[in-house]
């Protein structure tokens, strides 16, 4: 039995949630390899080959492959997949765009978002919206799997000695092109890696109030900001800051929420993070129900005078 890991990159480095996947197909059991397909990106196929854990790299190197539209890179996964038991994709953007043609094309069930692996053919993933976890038994000859990285600690990235071996790059199949791509640069770390978050919700009334108040505090602890659901759709912060079901998932150490009541949908996006402090005056807020430590209190109040505490 031999595991396949579709790896995520920018044809320079290799993202992070490519280690959470090696993590759940080592415990899939057998030898775990990793394709690294792409445009000039021999580099991130060295570090692929560096995962502890990882014996084998495929190094898919052609234009194609270059911004991984979906029918490209499913074209390369499904040219090795008759030499795998299991196929396992990141559950980003990247990986639920191209695993449900890749499991189409197998004729296979996909098995989504998983959180955990109960044994080679049986996985834990959530379901109505976190508050129930399905278990899932699968007898397909090929598992076609997207991986909840929340749900799995990172592989060390270095100690390992895998080979890497070149295969041929598939042909464009012109079914789509890439048009552009528009990117937000910043010095904060990125949302989904970030180890410490400071989130905003309605409560702060106004896009000014927002970055007034949560920008300061996240400032001070080096921390990616987040927001609800209702903030973005209100207009307070970007949509690309959006924490939730519909939104980033999110498992940072340290998760601070700040006006924000904790509806399902938000929930289900932050709930694994490893200590949640909710700060929000309506005592009855949902998001108390999860959280580690909890003020009621203003947080036009609470949150400065944190900040200033720093």
């Amino acid at each position: 039995m031999t595991v396949l890991v579709i790896a995520e990159h920018d044809n320079a480095s290799l993202k992070s949630a490519t280690l959470n996947v090696v993590t759940a197909a080592t415990a899939c059991g057998g030898d775990v390899h990793v394709l690294v397909a792409g445009d000039n990106a021999a580099a991130v196929a060295q570090a692929a080959a560096q995962i502890a854990g990882v014996s084998k790299v495929l190094h898919a190197d052609g234009a194609a492959l270059k911004d991984a539209l979906a029918e490209n890179l499913a074209a390369q996964v499904l040219a090795v997949a008759s030499s795998y038991s299991h196929i396992l994709f990141p559950a980003t953007a990247s990986g639920k765009n191209t695993a449900p043609r890749v499991a189409a094309k197998l004729d296979v069930a996909q098995i989504s978002d998983i959180t955990k692996v109960v044994s080679a053919d049986t996985f834990e993933r959530p379901i109505y919206a976190g508050n129930a976890i399905a278990t899932v038994q699968s007898s397909d000859a090929v598992k076609v799997i997207t991986v909840r990285g929340t749900g799995f600690d990172a592989a060390p990235a270095t100690g390992g000695s895998a080979a890497v071996e070149s295969i041929a790059a598939v042909a464009d199949a012109g079914k789509s092109s890439f048009v552009g791509r528009e990117l937000s640069k910043s010095d904060r770390p990125e949302l989904t890696a970030a180890k410490i978050i400071v989130s905003g919700g309605r409560a702060l009334g106004s896009a000014e109030k927002f970055q007034e108040v949560i920008t300061p505090l996240a400032d001070k602890l080096g921390a990616a900001i987040g927001a609800s659901r209702a903030a973005v759709d209100a207009g307070y912060a970007p949509n690309d800051l959006q924490v939730g079901q519909t939104g980033k998932i999110v498992a940072p150490q340290l998760y601070i929420a700040a006006g924000i009541s904790g509806a399902i949908q938000h929930l289900a996006g932050m709930k694994d993070s490893k200590v949640i402090v909710a700060i929000n005056k309506d005592p009855e807020a949902p998001i108390f129900s999860v959280a580690d430590y909890s003020l009621e209190a203003d947080l036009f109040v609470a949150v400065p005078a944190l900040t200033q505490a720093l």
